[in-house]
Protein backbone atom coordinates (compact mmCIF):
# COMPACT_ATOMS: atom_id res chain seq x y z
CA UNK A 1 0.00 0.00 0.00
CA UNK A 2 0.94 3.66 -0.45
CA UNK A 3 2.38 5.43 2.40
CA UNK A 4 -1.07 7.32 3.76
CA UNK A 5 0.92 10.46 4.49
CA UNK A 6 1.50 10.93 1.02
CA UNK A 7 -2.63 11.60 -0.13
CA UNK A 8 -2.89 14.90 -1.25
CA UNK A 9 -6.69 16.03 -1.67
CA UNK A 10 -8.11 19.77 -3.20
CA UNK A 11 -9.73 20.65 -0.24
CA UNK A 12 -11.58 24.25 0.50
CA UNK A 13 -10.55 26.48 3.56
CA UNK A 14 -13.25 25.64 5.44
CA UNK A 15 -12.96 21.85 4.87
CA UNK A 16 -9.28 22.04 6.13
CA UNK A 17 -10.43 23.87 9.15
CA UNK A 18 -12.85 21.74 10.06
CA UNK A 19 -10.47 18.61 10.06
CA UNK A 20 -8.23 20.63 12.20
CA UNK A 21 -11.00 21.36 14.52
CA UNK A 22 -11.69 17.72 14.72
CA UNK A 23 -7.99 16.79 14.84
CA UNK A 24 -7.92 14.38 11.95
CA UNK A 25 -4.66 14.34 9.71
CA UNK A 26 -5.11 13.70 5.72
CA UNK A 27 -3.33 10.63 6.42
CA UNK A 28 -6.52 9.08 8.58
CA UNK A 29 -9.24 10.42 6.10
CA UNK A 30 -9.41 6.52 4.99
CA UNK A 31 -10.49 6.03 8.71
CA UNK A 32 -13.40 7.64 7.90
CA UNK A 33 -16.90 6.95 6.04
CA UNK A 34 -18.24 9.00 3.47
CA UNK A 35 -21.78 9.43 5.77
CA UNK A 36 -19.11 10.57 8.55
CA UNK A 37 -17.16 12.75 6.22
CA UNK A 38 -20.24 14.47 5.10
CA UNK A 39 -20.51 15.35 9.06
CA UNK A 40 -17.04 16.29 9.62
CA UNK A 41 -16.35 18.46 6.17
CA UNK A 42 -20.13 19.81 6.79
CA UNK A 43 -20.31 18.76 3.37
CA UNK A 44 -22.89 17.38 0.97
CA UNK A 45 -22.80 13.94 -0.05
CA UNK A 46 -21.18 14.20 -3.47
CA UNK A 47 -18.28 16.14 -1.82
CA UNK A 48 -18.05 13.48 0.99
CA UNK A 49 -18.00 10.73 -1.56
CA UNK A 50 -15.45 12.76 -3.58
CA UNK A 51 -12.73 13.22 -0.55
CA UNK A 52 -12.94 9.54 0.12
CA UNK A 53 -13.11 8.39 -3.78
CA UNK A 54 -9.73 10.38 -4.25
CA UNK A 55 -8.24 9.12 -1.03
CA UNK A 56 -8.53 5.83 -1.52
CA UNK A 57 -7.35 5.92 -5.20
CA UNK A 58 -3.85 6.87 -3.98
CA UNK A 59 -3.33 4.05 -1.62
CA UNK A 60 -3.06 2.38 -4.91
CA UNK A 61 1.21 2.28 -5.24
CA UNK A 62 2.57 5.19 -7.92
CA UNK A 63 -0.81 6.46 -8.00
CA UNK A 64 -1.37 10.49 -7.18
CA UNK A 65 -3.96 12.87 -6.99
CA UNK A 66 -3.63 13.65 -10.27
CA UNK A 67 -4.71 10.34 -11.70
CA UNK A 68 -7.35 10.30 -8.58
CA UNK A 69 -9.14 13.01 -10.49
CA UNK A 70 -9.15 11.29 -13.86
CA UNK A 71 -11.02 8.57 -12.00
CA UNK A 72 -13.20 10.55 -10.51
CA UNK A 73 -14.06 12.54 -13.43
CA UNK A 74 -14.82 9.14 -14.78
CA UNK A 75 -17.69 8.67 -12.54
CA UNK A 76 -15.63 5.63 -10.47
CA UNK A 77 -15.91 6.41 -6.46
CA UNK A 78 -14.50 2.95 -5.47
CA UNK A 79 -11.77 0.18 -6.39
CA UNK A 80 -14.25 -1.91 -6.27
CA UNK A 81 -16.20 -0.35 -9.02
CA UNK A 82 -12.94 -0.77 -11.13
CA UNK A 83 -13.07 -4.56 -10.73
CA UNK A 84 -13.20 -6.32 -13.92
CA UNK A 85 -13.02 -3.65 -16.10
CA UNK A 86 -10.36 -3.43 -18.94
CA UNK A 87 -7.55 -0.41 -19.22
CA UNK A 88 -7.67 0.04 -22.73
CA UNK A 89 -11.17 0.21 -22.76
CA UNK A 90 -11.31 3.01 -19.69
CA UNK A 91 -8.55 4.66 -21.70
CA UNK A 92 -10.82 4.62 -25.26
CA UNK A 93 -13.70 6.02 -22.68
CA UNK A 94 -11.60 8.46 -20.88
CA UNK A 95 -10.10 10.29 -23.75
CA UNK A 96 -13.65 10.54 -25.77
CA UNK A 97 -14.86 12.16 -22.57
CA UNK A 98 -11.82 14.40 -22.22
CA UNK A 99 -11.79 15.21 -25.93
CA UNK A 100 -8.18 14.59 -26.71
CA UNK A 101 -6.08 11.59 -27.01
CA UNK A 102 -3.98 11.59 -23.35
CA UNK A 103 -0.40 10.66 -22.82
CA UNK A 104 0.08 6.76 -23.16
CA UNK A 105 1.40 6.20 -19.72
CA UNK A 106 -2.00 7.16 -18.09
CA UNK A 107 -3.17 3.52 -20.27
CA UNK A 108 -0.88 2.28 -17.56
CA UNK A 109 -2.41 3.73 -15.03
CA UNK A 110 -5.49 2.39 -16.04
CA UNK A 111 -4.14 -0.54 -16.11
CA UNK A 112 -2.64 -0.37 -12.65
CA UNK A 113 -6.05 0.78 -10.80
CA UNK A 114 -7.94 -2.38 -12.64
CA UNK A 115 -5.04 -4.87 -11.85
CA UNK A 116 -4.78 -3.85 -8.02
CA UNK A 117 -8.24 -3.56 -7.84
CA UNK A 118 -8.63 -6.70 -8.69
CA UNK A 119 -5.67 -8.73 -7.02
CA UNK A 120 -5.11 -6.18 -4.34
CA UNK A 121 -1.32 -6.74 -5.28
CA UNK A 122 0.74 -3.76 -3.88
CA UNK A 123 3.92 -4.72 -6.13
CA UNK A 124 2.95 -3.07 -9.03
CA UNK A 125 3.48 0.22 -10.48
CA UNK A 126 2.01 1.83 -13.32
CA UNK A 127 5.45 1.62 -15.46
CA UNK A 128 4.70 -2.37 -14.97
CA UNK A 129 2.25 -2.23 -17.37
CA UNK A 130 3.38 -0.37 -20.18
CA UNK A 131 5.03 -3.12 -22.13
CA UNK A 132 1.39 -4.80 -22.10
CA UNK A 133 -0.22 -1.05 -23.31
CA UNK A 134 2.77 -1.09 -26.16
CA UNK A 135 1.99 -5.10 -26.98
CA UNK A 136 -1.86 -4.39 -26.62
CA UNK A 137 -1.83 -1.10 -29.01
CA UNK A 138 0.89 -2.86 -31.66
CA UNK A 139 -1.94 -5.77 -31.87
CA UNK A 140 -5.33 -3.98 -31.80
CA UNK A 141 -4.34 0.01 -31.77
CA UNK A 142 -7.25 2.66 -31.03
CA UNK A 143 -10.44 2.85 -31.96
CA UNK A 144 -11.45 5.33 -35.43
CA UNK A 145 -13.72 7.22 -33.01
CA UNK A 146 -9.93 8.04 -31.14
CA UNK A 147 -10.58 12.03 -30.75
CA UNK A 148 -7.55 13.58 -33.47
CA UNK A 149 -5.68 16.21 -31.04
CA UNK A 150 -3.45 14.92 -28.49
CA UNK A 151 -3.17 16.50 -25.06
CA UNK A 152 -0.30 18.61 -25.46
CA UNK A 153 -1.85 20.04 -28.64
CA UNK A 154 -5.10 21.63 -26.17
CA UNK A 155 -4.96 25.43 -25.19
CA UNK A 156 -4.50 24.34 -21.51
CA UNK A 157 -1.99 22.31 -21.97
CA UNK A 158 1.69 23.60 -20.22
CA UNK A 159 5.04 21.64 -20.55
CA UNK A 160 6.33 20.63 -17.07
Amino acid sequence: MKNKTSIKLPLTEAEKASLRKHKIKLANILDFGVDELEVLLNAPTERAKEIHALAAFQTVPSIGIKFAEDLVFMGYHSLDELKGKDGAALTDEFERKKGYWIDPCVEDQFRLVVHFANTNDATKMWWDFTQARKNYRTTYGYPASRPPLAWHETAGYQRQ
